[in-house]
């Protein structure tokens, strides 16, 4: 048994999927599950892998990691061609996916760290520090001679991504790394992330709900809706692509009947409250062009502007921006 695994190729990317397709036979017909999509990841980069439910996320990650076969397109990691040589491909790649299935229950937290380790190729005594210090960050070290089976589903949860960790692999599909954590944890494992991926060169590709955890930790997104890529660039880029471009408005009074008409007949106009002695409303502006309209706009209907604050957007506004079928941004980021 060597003391560590295979070391990947250097150059090329990590993980490489090109013109995937994935069509299934249904009662109504042919359902297409993924279509044509693309896209290569970087070693050492932590991507982020988003889609509503149906939009072909998970069909795309188990076809990455062998489990489906597609119906046309490649897939490789590391080179490594994964439907004509899984083997090969797996010395490079481990996930955990759809909870904690993969953990013995009748061996303790430790024993399942050395167990799925040593199945990697790895001599688990050469390991002992890097384990323990697994267990310290998943909060599990008063738990840590306990088998699988006495621990709670959120325990057993982190002993899966634990065991996942311990095989060292180059490249991780993390599916909710961090469901079930308490927030020291989910922070002490953010930083482990981030670690791996700076120190160690690993790759990561998390698909999660939670958009805080992605953008605290991704540095790219590719987000998935109905089968195609409709956005795909870094967490900093989406964000600067969508600042500034939604403002709170508050306007002193009742202002002229017809404002709200001509507000919403030229720009996106959400959520108008009438109080007794002001109206507030969500405007989305695109550029300083369509800025100084509205004000203009405000000033002809002799409005009273108490604030006009710019709203801050967040990864999730983002994704429910491109992912929404009326998105006025979805046909512009499809590929």
């Amino acid at each position: 048994m060597c003391s560590r695994p295979t070391d990947p190729p250097e150059g090329g990317p990590a993980v490489s999927v090109s013109s995937l397709t994935k069509t299934y036979t249904g009662e109504t017909g042919r359902v297409t599950a993924v279509d044509d999509v693309s896209f290569d990841i970087g070693a050492g980069h932590i991507v982020g892998l988003l889609g509503p439910n149906g939009a072909g996320k998970t069909t795309t990650v188990k076809t990455i990691l062998g489990l489906v076969t597609p119906t046309s397109g490649t897939i490789s990691i590391h080179g490594v061609p994964v439907h004509e040589a899984r083997s090969r491909a797996y010395n490079y790649v481990s996930a955990v996916l759809e909870g904690a299935r993969n953990v013995y229950w009748r061996l303790s937290v430790r024993e399942n760290l050395a167990f799925f380790a040593g199945l990697h190729g790895i001599a688990p005594q050469t390991r002992v520090d890097r384990h323990e210090a697994i267990i310290d960050t998943l909060g599990l070290t008063r738990k840590a001679d306990e088998p699988a089976k006495n621990l709670s589903r959120g325990m057993k949860q982190k002993v899966a991504l634990g065991c996942t960790l311990a095989r060292e692999t180059p490249v991780l599909f993390l599916d909710e790394p961090m469901l079930g954590l308490d927030v020291e944890t989910t922070r002490d494992l953010q930083t482990e992330l981030r670690r791996l991926a700076r120190e160690e060169d690993r790759t990561i590709v998390i698909t999660s709900h939670d958009m805080d955890i992605i953008e605290a930790v991704c540095d790219r997104v590719i987000v998935l809706s109905d089968g195609d890529i409709v956005a795909d660039d870094s967490v900093d880029s989406l964000l600067d692509v969508f600042r500034a471009q939604s403002y709170h408005v508050k306007l002193a009074g009742r202002p002229q009947a017809q404002l709200r008409e001509q507000l919403e007949t030229r720009f996106q106009l959400h959520d108008w409250e009438t109080d007794t002695d002001s109206v507030a409303f969500e405007i989305a502006l695109a550029g300083s062009e369509e800025f100084y309209e509205c004000v203009e706009v405000l000033r002809t209907a002799d409005a009273t502007v108490r604030s006009f604050t710019e709203i801050e957007p967040d990864l999730e506004d983002i994704f429910v921006d491109l992912t929404t079928p009326a998105s006025p941004s979805r046909g512009e980021g499809e590929s």
